[in-house]
């Protein structure tokens, strides 16, 4: 498999009951911990109602991110454009990536709450038009085009962006789920993809076939996509042995998934988790009904096998997401970073195979290579007028010294 980018998709998902600016205060450190890891990009989505996703705006959260890491890409993920006007949008994506030295990474949505949508007085069946009508305006005036253009929600008078991104082309991304429109979007304007949908049962289940829309679209607008650009979600928790990832994980994930998913979304098809442990233990052992998709609970070498077989049955992408959650306390979840960091990433990415070749290559011939360094130092030795006798006196000395007398 190719190499992969890694990261982490912050909706975020909290519990209800804990402070807000704390929340808050957490998941900045975290930015900094994936960044002191070597993860390669840090998403942070919008979202106005529901109480567990309680960032309104990303722009506002990574410009403060930004300033605790050093490297890590910052993705807005993701923007619901069809709520803004989209030349306010653009310019807080532009201040944002100088802020953060070219940076960013501009995901756009419709919006994946309905409660949002009915907050901000928008039809349902107006988000996917807007979001399409909106990306297509951004990329004009993200390419520094000054144009009038007049919409049914939004007016442009002969606007121009002051100032254009820090990068030659900002990165865009456009979020997918379960129907094809996302995924026509990114084909139709050229641009990358974050299914957000793949830690459900249906969304998991959908991926394999989705890239052919992006395919279709391109081929039919005259554009090109890229599967490395393809970004796809899945949620894990790992320990040093299964067990102990069960135990430090099941009560959380039915907190997640009862009181959020069931209670405060009703999400179609979702049933509530009646034992925790029952179900972390169904989704250790891969059972993609269990209530998180693409999840994986387990070990380092559980989740190398696990994304083996999601990246071979979608048929590649290229960066993987670690969709965030308080499943875990603070301290096992970072842990759980910390151990997909040091040993899952860099056996996908094939960094430890010339390691062990190396290993393999001086454990097979060690009797040669042994025999040969210690024949080279007896001919220096035999050399060096009177290091013979210096080496047997040695020996004399030692063989008659017995053991070491006590340190006083």
């Amino acid at each position: 498999m190719s190499r992969l980018r890694f990261g982490a998709f912050v909706a975020p998902h909290h519990p209800l009951g804990e402070h807000p600016s704390l929340l808050l205060q957490r998941d900045l450190e975290l930015a900094a911990w994936l960044d002191k890891l070597g993860y390669d990009e840090f998403w942070v989505g919008e979202h106005h109602s529901t109480g567990w996703e309680m960032i309104a705006s990303p722009e506002l959260f990574l410009a403060a991110a930004g300033e605790r890491t050093k490297r890590i890409r910052l993705g807005t993920g993701v923007v619901s454009l069809p709520y803004h006007h989209p030349f306010n949008v653009c310019q807080r994506m532009v201040q944002l990536d100088h802020m953060t030295s070219g940076r960013v990474i501009f995901g756009t949505g419709p919006g994946a709450l309905p409660s949002d949508a009915r907050t901000h007085g928008i039809a349902p069946n107006l988000l996917r038009d807007r979001q399409d009508e909106g990306i297509g305006v951004c990329l004009r005036l993200l390419a520094g085009e000054r144009f009038t253009y007049h919409s049914d929600w939004f007016e442009l008078n002969d606007a121009a962006l002051q100032i254009l991104p820090l990068q030659e082309t900002m990165p865009m991304a456009v979020a997918s789920s379960i129907s094809p429109s996302g995924m026509t979007l990114a084909g139709k304007y050229g641009i990358g993809v974050l299914s957000i949908a793949s830690t459900s049962t249906e969304g998991l289940m959908a991926l394999p076939t989705q890239w052919s829309f992006a395919e279709q679209a391109a081929k039919e607008h005259g554009k090109t996509v890229n599967r490395a650009d393809w970004r796809v979600l899945m949620s894990w928790h790992l320990a040093e042995t299964r067990d102990q990832a069960i135990h430090e994980s099941a009560l959380g994930l039915q907190r997640w998934h009862n009181e959020y998913n069931v209670k405060v979304l009703g999400r179609p098809g979702a049933e509530p988790m009646p034992d925790a442990f029952e179900a972390a233990e169904a989704i250790a052992n891969g059972d993609p009904t269990a209530g998180a998709g693409a999840g994986i609970i387990g070990t380092p070498d559980d989740a190398i096998e696990r994304i083996r077989g999601l990246y071979d049955v979608v048929g590649g992408f290229g960066v993987l997401l670690g969709f965030a959650h308080d499943w875990a306390s603070r301290e096992a979840t970072l842990r759980s970073w910390d151990l997909f960091a040091r040993y899952v990433v860099p056996e996908l990415n094939g960094y430890l195979r010339p390691m062990r070749d190396s290993a393999e290559y001086v454990t097979a011939n060690k009797g040669e290579l042994m025999a040969g360094a210690v024949g080279a130092i007896m001919e220096a030795i035999g050399k060096h007028k009177g290091a013979t006798e210096a080496a047997a006196e040695t020996a004399r000395l030692i063989a008659n010294a017995g053991p070491p007398s006590p340190v006083r």
